[in-house]
């Protein structure tokens, strides 16, 4: 190492709160806050949003749009660079986008004032990060090229060498090293980033990585020893455990290491750590599960990412409440979350090689998870393994999201084979056709803004179920009901049940909302909030398959089912969205629909009716 090199440093302020929790802070607290980030005085970039930050935005109200105009502009005011993340061809979402909406994504962006993207792709299918690459220098951005760090006999240093040229040749600003699980092993990194330091010396190398397994702080040496630029950091009370290694120890480590590194304005420091406390307080850390403040080797195994672990805990409660439930009405003994949590890693650890090793990583990380989640599920209700699988993660199974990087198992290929489904070669864009004119269509029709850049066309068409919800103020509602119940369960007197009923305010109406405790939990929707339910029908009831929250469609392709349809076996009725994923609900027989018992958007529990079929 050249003595007195420098190191940047970037707050991943974004991800420190994906990886803690399930939401992200409201503008008012992000905007409270980036003076004294900018105070601390050690950081030239701050990643301010991408990945979930638009959906959670949507998800209790807020406009997404306008809280990154607000949230980045103190930075620019600064001189200090804004970067966010994005899923290559999924976009900010979970699927797939249409490529229209993938160049309007970056122009929107651009104008809202983020500086750099972070490309990835979870397959590292160059066919799916390039042309993000190219939309992205097409706008104006700063295109950081993604390479998703794992460990497995495929991912080896020359893999990832050959990957990084890849992108550059394509016109890679940047390249980051995506350790997103923080199970890169240290002297392997440090030779990935010495290899693309060899092909283009003056190539910018950014090290993303998080804690919770073990290895970062020896990681982040390496890479810096290597000529590594920038390393993310996190800082207190959201560093360690599932989240990043904090500043203080990062800059104190590479300073006696020899490299040239920016002071921290410590006063600054705890006054940004205060006010990040007092958001947790206020409402976030209703969605902080204890555990993911605590570091666990046991994650080298699965690989399971920071960004992932912080909303797996919280949903895991309702997976394991639902299960145990299942459990007790069987007369079987309940499972604890240790177990349940042991069980789906050792899953986890099964069925990634089966699946041909995607990079852990949203949506791919998602997708396995699920995967195993239902097995484990399945398996201890003394079901088959693979007996439910998402039609999204076939797609990832098909080769309709990208090229997986090593083979499917034989037992997957047969199973695929005996549905009549067929493995895919094409360039996954292919598959997902414009529909900007679709939106824009509608949008007119309901009398909405496209916004200033296009904004609110660029949002709706890339949430539009929860661009709906929050047009509509149900997804306010909802939040609102489901935050209720949480600070109730919490606060109420130890071995004692709180309230019955709680009412919540929203946009001045107010809704009563039904608290229930232990096994029998409701679905936690505000009421009022959604449309009046169809009145029930003659005929047998289809019941929810898991817990999550029922849509009709998942996307605008589709026409949703009504009353009156036939539908043959096999038909698609409905989705139920859990983890971030839509499950299909399927007919097992035909019949014609006599009722719809739910409304898209609201929470159902395992085997609630959601529609009758006669």
């Amino acid at each position: 190492m050249t003595m007195e090199k420098e190191v940047k440093f970037s707050l991943v302020f974004r991800d420190m709160w994906q990886s803690a929790g399930k939401y992200q802070p409201r503008v008012d607290q992000l905007v409270k806050v980036a003076p004294a980030i900018i105070k601390m005085g050690c950081f030239d970039r701050v990643e301010t949003n991408g990945g979930g930050f638009e959906q959670v935005n949507l998800l209790y109200g807020e406009n997404p749009n306008k809280s990154v105009r607000a949230w980045t502009k103190p930075f620019h005011e600064a001189g200090i660079q804004t970067h966010m993340l994005d899923r290559a061809l999924n976009g900010l979402r979970m699927s797939p986008c249409p490529k229209d909406l993938r160049k309007l994504f970056y122009k929107v962006k651009k104008a809202q004032g983020t500086d750099i993207t972070r490309i990835f792709c979870g397959l590292n299918d160059p066919r799916n990060v390039i042309p993000s690459i190219q939309y992205a220098k097409e706008a104006g951005m700063i295109a950081q090229a993604a390479l998703c760090i794992t460990h497995s006999p495929i991912h080896t240093v020359e893999y990832y060498v050959n990957l990084a040229k890849k992108f550059i040749d394509a016109g890679a600003d940047e390249i980051c090293l995506k350790d997103m699980a923080g199970i890169g092993r240290p002297v392997s990194l440090g030779k990935i980033v010495a290899g693309i330091k060899a092909y283009k010396k003056d190539i910018v190398i950014q090290y993303h990585s998080h804690a919770g397994p073990g290895f970062n702080m020896a990681s982040i040496l390496e890479v810096c020893e290597a000529g590594c630029d920038y390393v993310d950091t996190g800082m207190s009370p959201l560093s360690w455990g599932t989240g990043h290694a904090d500043i203080i120890a990062v800059q104190e480590m590479l300073k006696d290491a020899g490299f040239k590194v920016k002071e921290i304005n410590m006063a600054a420091y705890m006054e940004v750590r205060t006010q990040i406390q007092e958001m947790c307080d206020d409402f976030l850390g209703y969605y902080i599960p204890d555990l993911n403040h605590i570091n666990n080797s046991l994650l080298v195994k699965p690989g399971l990412p920071g960004g992932m672990m912080g909303s797996l805990m919280t949903d895991l409660e309702d997976n394991l409440k639902s299960l145990n439930k299942w459990k007790v009405k069987n007369g079987q003994p309940e499972l604890t979350t240790d177990e349940l949590l042991i069980k789906l890693f050792d899953e986890v650890a099964y069925v990634w090689p089966k699946v041909g090793y995607p990079c852990l990583v949203t949506p791919f990380s998602q997708y396995v998870k699920n995967l195993a989640l239902m097995n484990v599920i399945q398996m201890e209700k003394g079901k088959e393994r693979w007996s439910m699988i998402a039609d999204t993660i076939w797609d990832m199974i098909l080769g309709k999201a990208g090229q997986l990087p090593g083979p499917v198992d034989p037992e997957i290929v047969a199973l695929a084979k005996k549905e009549g489904k067929v493995f895919e070669t094409n360039d996954p864009q292919s598959y997902f056709p414009d529909d900007l004119e679709d939106y824009k269509k509608k949008m007119q029709e309901k009398g909405w803004e496209l916004g200033e850049d296009d904004e609110e066309l660029f949002e709706y068409s890339m949430h539009p179920g929860q661009y709906e919800a929050y047009k509509s103020g149900k997804a306010k509602a909802d939040f609102e009901a489901d935050l209720a119940k949480r600070k109730a369960e919490k606060n109420a007197p130890k071995g004692a049940e709180g309230p019955k009923t709680v009412t919540v305010q929203v946009n001045g109406q107010n809704y009563k909302v039904e608290i229930a405790y232990g096994n029998d939990v409701p679905a936690a929707t505000a009421q009022g909030a959604a449309p009046a339910a169809v009145p029930a029908g003659e005929g047998e009831d289809i019941v929810a398959p898991l817990e999550g929250k029922f849509y009709l469609v998942k996307d605008n392709s589709e026409t949703p089912k009504k009353v009156g349809d036939s539908v043959q076996a096999g038909d698609t009725l409905g989705y139920i969205e859990a983890m971030k994923t839509f499950n299909a609900i399927r007919a097992d027989k035909a019949g014609v629909i006599t009722a719809i018992l739910v409304a898209s958007g609201d929470s159902v529990e395992e085997d609630d009716p959601i529609m009758k079929m006669a």
